[in-house]
């Protein structure tokens, strides 16, 4: 199963790659038409297929596809007028699905079989193909008024793009090398699975705190003051963990941690989308953003020993300790661009 889960993240990281050279090539509504009916066909194959050998190319297949789609619609978002926002409310939409699927998903597949789980994914796809028709154009043509000077240039600035995306990934890796343990360290520190589940499902429903504060708040003030305080406050409850013996202590540092998460993703992903409104950077930290959730599990098994977490949690904060540093130089670099833009406002 963990071979299964890492080709399709994997997959997804490749294909997140391949839609940067593709984003402004194509037409991306036929495209994610296309990209969406493949995804369908694959889900309800998958619920046919018993060799884990072919499973594993499959969900390969499926995740290259399903990562292609999400890099070019982060390049779509690109070219909206507030990209922060509207990641923003993207992430609040993943969480609160993703709140629902951790409830509601697992205990199905011993009563209907893994085929549930499959038949589950192909209805989202469903859902979103039905979507299309009704969304914008968002022609690569358009200049979203306020938008910043760094988004209309000509050439892409590299130095604080590249700071971006290495926060992207190394924030995505640090959080997700702990996250992905969550059980564990929950267990490891003698709490109940039903309370773990429980509290993880509670706090990812909660975490859609974080967008709507991005929703909310947009770029009106800046985003590195918000940023800092917000890895403040991860750092905090990320650390938190070892007193995860405490139930309160683990479900505080759940909830806080989830919230700072989705809040903080927002405005990185919103950063990376004004170096070019084209969409090529946006896809970018989708990629990277995919390597970071595929890599941080894989590095986090190698430091777990004999149920013993202390030494993940640790390095979980460093990780997350350098992304603050990545992160918040060009987060003020584009602050003091939008301010001294005479046209770098933003509506509610």
């Amino acid at each position: 199963a963990g071979w299964v889960g890492s080709a399709n993240v994997y997959g997804a990281a490749l294909g997140a790659l391949i839609a940067v050279f593709i984003v402004k090539r194509i037409a991306w509504r036929p495209a994610s038409i296309a990209a969406l009916l493949a995804l369908i066909a694959i889900d309800v194959g998958s619920t046919l297929i018993t060799s884990i050998d072919v499973l594993i190319g499959v969900r390969f297949l499926h995740g290259l596809i399903g990562g292609a789609l999400v890099g070019l619609a982060f390049g779509v978002v690109s070219r909206t007028k507030s990209p922060d926002r509207v990641f923003g409310m993207l992430l609040a939409v993943q969480f609160g699905l993703g709140g629902l699927g951790v409830m509601f998903l697992p205990p199905l597949a011993p009563i209907y079989g893994t085929q549930a789980l499959f038949f589950a994914l192909a209805a989202f796809s469903t859902v979103t193909l039905l979507m299309v028709p009704f969304l914008d154009d968002y022609p690569l043509d358009r200049a979203p008024a306020g938008a910043s000077a760094v988004a209309t240039d000509a050439k892409i600035r590299w130095a604080p793009l590249i700071a971006t995306l290495l926060a992207v990934f190394l924030f995505q890796a640090g959080n997700m090398a702990l996250g992905a343990y969550i059980f564990g360290v929950g267990r490891g520190y003698g709490l109940e699975t039903n309370f773990i589940s429980a509290a993880v499902g509670w706090a990812t429903w909660i975490g859609i705190l974080g967008c709507l504060f991005v929703i909310v708040l947009g770029i009106r003030f800046g985003r590195a003051k918000l940023m800092a305080f917000a890895m403040v406050m991860t750092l905090i409850g990320t650390l938190a963990f070892h007193f995860s013996a405490d139930p309160i202590v683990f479900v505080a540092a759940n909830v806080g941690t989830s919230i700072t998460w989705s809040f903080v993703i927002s405005y990185l992903l919103g950063m990376s989308a004004e170096f070019d409104r084209a969409g090529r950077t946006a896809a970018m930290a989708g990629f990277a953003s995919k390597m970071g959730l595929a890599s941080g599990p894989i590095f986090g098994g190698l430091l777990i020993g004999d149920h013993v977490y202390g030494p993940l949690i640790n390095i979980s904060a460093l990780v997350l300790g350098l992304s603050t540093v990545a992160m918040l130089w060009p987060a003020a670099l584009l602050d003091k661009t939008r301010t001294s833009s005479p046209n770098a406002t933003e509506t509610p």
